[in-house]
């Protein structure tokens, strides 16, 4: 039975047209994939949910709940072991009737500010119940949603409204000539600082939920804040925060955050994850779902608030909502958890904060107070502002994720053994196959059964035959590629490629793939699972593909280990033919795929020759540099607390690695003397061994074939 049918797309005289293999289904390669991991992430959730179902008593829950609390915070990356000094600084208070609104600063971490606004009463002196109120994703932070807060105010608690990272006026990467971000709007902020984080194993939520924590520091501090009585409120972005806020600080004694709340088994299928503080690594894998936030918090007061056009779906609300209320009936509380359904799309209409403001009165004010709300004008958001320009970028030079981060990259970062001798290479080599299984998730073993090929169409060019094939590489997902068979006789040397680019840019007459079969090499080019057969995801974006990167993650897989797994399966089929010297198999990688084939390559020793074009010289710079491009599709996760692209060099040894036009994390080149510096580590273990000039970097010019760089004419 024929598994796929051939959509081709190519003529020699419009070389631009793409070379495409469509399953039967109209499922393309990147669907295919995304098919797949959400497969996985529900066989993981199924069995989470059979775990939770099992719970019967109340030590069991509060076992589960101890387990989880645990699991969140490694996942997270732990949380400042140290309260450092606030140093909270005032800037003022607006009055307005029958409340004020305060401007201040408070330092998260040193040198980390927090702008914020602090809305109470007039009348009396308290103490008041509090609530933090962190808000959604939107430019404005602080600014939005303030109607909520106004209305708390005048019911009589004291709000702390604050703007998260990459929001208000703590712009992460803020551009004070274009006075506005570099990168674009805050979800992009946030999943831009969750590439620097994801390096070491962290996630950026870690300084979203720290910024929180020393909030609530703030509010009990002050003399009119009773610290007995603090809730949690906020919506979307703010919903998340309040729902990792309240699950991880106990201070909190009632919590309601709104249009967050669903289930991953409904993410997966209708929304895919979100940005980078919303997607846990190793999330899915370790056993965990939304709906396990909401469980730590009993047996204290929970409302789920939802609208019933929200894009987070219904659905997970309600499977959520059923869950942590049989949770919550363990504790004899069963009462204590709510679901309330606004009108509209996502937000918080009326009905929704009035549904809120009565909730913390039943819980923090002994139900004593009215929730309707007063109409309200609402201040000119300059008047919000805490700092001078705007930004605690340019007014107070603050520290941000990404400075914090190097910093922290670096202490964190193992300190390498010197190379000496063929026996530390070895050594190395042992090592790092064992670290790059276990972080990446490469799967299998060289000199496997070799994949089932099949061949979809083929041209003749003259000396060599073009093929157009598939392969399995996993259930339901195939990699998809090109084979360039010379046609005189007798084995040849090979050359596998992986190359995100569409085939038909790789096969134009001329091009690298045509100059090395007419050299007379099998080649076989793989555009490796996942990969779009035509323009890429995300190409003109700096995050690229991070939802397919956040899925593999989720389960516990990399989109490295997957597409490092995809050459180990083409080099598989090089060897199995009878035209290949699998004594002579070179290695090809172009761009961000270089990495897959390095990783591969420690692996595999049938690949010999190597040559990367185009790809990024080293993890770190991810970290030592603010700006990457797609760092996503090759990022795993804690790598730099193992190993980095220099080492992977180093262990290939005695195999010639040519580095072709090297360029940093951002995709900008590197110059021969930066390469260099870069490099030192395998470079002087090269000269340790006696092999000085085995670890090259060459700048291609245009009239280079790419052939002399594999030891090929």
């Amino acid at each position: 039975m024929r598994i796929l049918a051939l959509g081709l797309l190519f003529a020699l005289l419009a070389p631009a047209q793409d070379l495409v293999v469509f399953p039967e289904t109209g499922e393309g390669t990147h669907a295919q994939l995304t098919r797949r991991l959400n497969a996985i992430g529900q066989e993981h959730l199924a069995r989470r949910a059979a775990a939770v179902a099992a719970i019967q008593t109340r030590e069991q829950a509060i076992a589960r709940q101890n387990a989880v609390r645990e699991k969140i915070l490694r996942l997270l990356g732990g949380l400042p072991a140290e309260r450092t000094p606030l140093n909270t600084q005032h800037f003022g208070a607006v009055e307005r009737g029958d409340y004020r609104f305060e401007k201040i600063i408070y330092e998260s971490l040193p040198g980390f500010h927090v702008t914020a606004n602090v809305y109470r009463p007039t009348a009396g002196n308290g103490p008041f119940p509090a609530i933090l109120m962190p808000v959604g994703h939107s430019p404005e932070g602080k600014e939005g949603e303030r109607t909520s807060a106004i209305a708390l105010a005048r019911k009589g608690f004291v709000v702390l409204k604050y703007d998260p990272i990459g929001q208000g006026e703590r712009l992460q990467y803020y551009d004070p000539d274009l006075r506005t971000s570099r990168l674009g709007n805050s979800t992009q902020e946030h999943s831009h600082a969750n590439g620097h984080t994801t390096l070491i194993g962290e996630n950026v939520a870690r300084y979203r939920v720290w910024d929180g924590i020393r909030g609530i520091d703030y509010l009990v501090s002050r003399q009119d804040v009773d610290p007995e009585r603090i809730g949690c409120t906020g919506c979307s972005g703010g919903g998340t925060l309040t729902t990792y806020i309240a699950a991880l600080d106990p201070r909190v004694k009632a919590a309601a955050p709104a249009c967050y709340i669903t289930s991953w088994e409904q993410l997966l299928e209708k929304l895919g994850p979100q940005d980078g503080e919303q997607s846990f690594h190793w999330f899915l894998s370790e056993g965990l779902n939304i709906g396990d936030y909401v469980a730590l918090f009993a047996p204290k007061p929970w409302l789920i608030a939802s609208t019933i056009d929200d894009f987070f779906p219904l659905e997970g609300a309600r499977q959520t909502y059923e869950e942590a209320k049989r949770f919550y009936s363990l504790f004899g509380a069963a009462d204590r958890v709510e679901w309330f359904i606004g009108p509209g799309p996502h937000g918080v209409p009326l009905p929704t904060r009035e549904t809120v403001t009565g909730f913390f009165l039943r819980h923090l004010r002994n139900g004593e107070g009215d929730p309707k709300e007063a109409p309200v004008e609402l201040d000119l958001p300059e008047t919000l502002l805490v700092t001078r320009t705007g930004q605690v970028n340019d007014s107070l030079q603050s520290e941000t994720v990404f400075t914090l981060n190097r910093t922290r990259a670096a202490a964190m970062m193992p300190k390498r053994a010197p190379i000496g001798g063929e026996s530390d290479v070895a050594a190395l080599r042992q090592r790092l196959r064992r670290d790059i299984r276990e972080a990446a998730g490469i799967e299998g073993q060289p000199g496997q059964t070799p994949p089932r090929v099949t061949i979809h169409e083929t041209t003749d060019r003259g000396t060599y035959a073009l093929h157009l094939l598939s392969f399995p590489v996993d259930e339901g997902v195939y990699v998809t590629g090109v084979l360039l068979a010379p046609h005189a006789s007798g084995r040849k040397p090979a050359v596998v490629v992986t190359d995100a680019r569409p085939k038909s840019a790789q096969v134009a007459p001329g091009g690298d793939l045509d100059q090395l079969a007419r050299a007379g090499a099998v080649v076989l080019a793989i555009q490796p699972r996942g990969t779009p057969e035509t323009e890429p995801v995300a190409a003109n974006t700096l995050v690229g593909d991070f939802q397919l990167a956040f899925r593999a993650t989720l389960v516990a897989k990399t989109l490295t280990g997957m597409r490092a797994s995809d050459i180990l399966h083409a080099v598989d089929y090089l060897a199995s033919r009878g035209d290949v010297d699998p004594a002579r198999i070179a290695g090809l990688g172009n761009g961000l795929a270089g990495v897959y084939l390095l990783h591969a390559a420690v692996i595999d020793e049938r690949i010999g020759r190597l040559a990367v074009q185009q790809t990024p010289a080293l993890f770190r710079l991810a970290v030592e540099r603010p700006i990457h491009r797609h760092l996503y599709e090759i990022a795993i996760p804690g790598v730099l607390t193992r190993y980095d692209l220099d080492e992977l060099t180093a262990a290939l040894a005695p195999r010639r690695v040519t580095w072709v036009n090297p360029v940093d994390t951002a995709g900008r080149p590197l110059r021969l003397a930066e390469f260099r510096n870069l490099y030192d580590y395998a470079m002087e273990a090269d000269k340790k061994t006696g092999r000085a000039g085995r670890t090259e970097v060459q700048f291609r010019a245009r009239r280079d074939g790419i052939g002399k760089f594999l030891g090929l004419p």
